[in-house]
């Protein structure tokens, strides 16, 4: 419940970042916003994120531990291994937005500054720079290697130990009720990563402003708002 509850708090600022500006530019006509405004935007949407992939594998390990390894489970993932696992996400994932936010700050921009989206990310912003962008795009690969495929990768791993150890269980009830453990996880990361995927993993050639926009209000409005959902009904 701690990891839970931590990311339940991250989804809450994930979505505090993006809806009320999102919601101010709905309703009024005069939708800008200052470079300040934009970058600290772009800084707490990386760094939640960020916080929110690296907690979803920190709730892998604890399903791994749990269900593999269930006579260690109360040493391995003892409340102060917990707070760690929490704190490292969390220092990480600030310390990368940070990367981003200093590049981007040193980066010229000539006009016409519109944004074709609906919040400062970092793609967009980069699009409109008359800038060298080839550093901040090196970032944005380690972006996507390290703090998006690292977590997704060692949670697939994580499930394939635990399907293992479910398929040695003898009875299909039995099996079940192991599974059923990690419906609400399994849910969760298929929604968050599924989304992000297909966002900032895909062919150029695939790009469509539209598409983005609608795949990002999934991932940064619907997904955080169906998780409390999502692991109220598996209790």
């Amino acid at each position: 419940y701690f990891l839970l509850s931590n990311l339940s708090l991250v989804d809450i600022c994930f979505t505090t970042v993006i809806v009320p500006r999102m919601l101010a530019n709905m309703v009024t006509q005069r939708k800008t916003i200052l470079f300040a405004h934009c970058l600290t935007q772009m800084y707490f949407f990386v760094a939640f994120g960020i916080t929110d992939s690296f907690l979803l594998a920190a709730m892998a390990i604890d399903r791994y531990v749990a269900i593999c390894k269930p006579q260690h489970y109360t040493t391995t993932m003892n409340p102060w291994r917990c707070l760690l696992l929490v704190i490292a996400s969390w220092v990480v994932s600030h310390l990368h937005s940070i990367m981003h936010t200093i590049l981007m700050a040193r980066l010229s921009f000539c006009g016409p500054n519109v944004i074709h989206h609906f919040f400062c990310d970092v793609q967009p912003l980069l699009t409109l720079s008359c800038s060298d962008t080839s550093v901040n795009e090196l970032l944005g690969f380690t972006e996507v290697s390290f703090v998006i495929m690292s977590p997704f990768i060692f949670i697939i791993v994580s499930y394939v130990y635990i399907a293992r150890a479910i398929l040695r269980v003898p009875s299909g009830k039995g099996r079940y009720k192991v599974f059923s453990t990690c419906g609400s996880h399994l849910t969760v990361v298929t929604l968050f990563y599924g989304t992000i995927i297909s966002v900032y993993i895909r062919p150029s050639s695939t790009y469509s402003v539209t598409k983005d926009r609608v795949v990002t209000v999934i991932y940064t409005v619907v997904t955080p708002m169906l998780n409390p959902l999502i692991y109220t009904f598996r209790n």
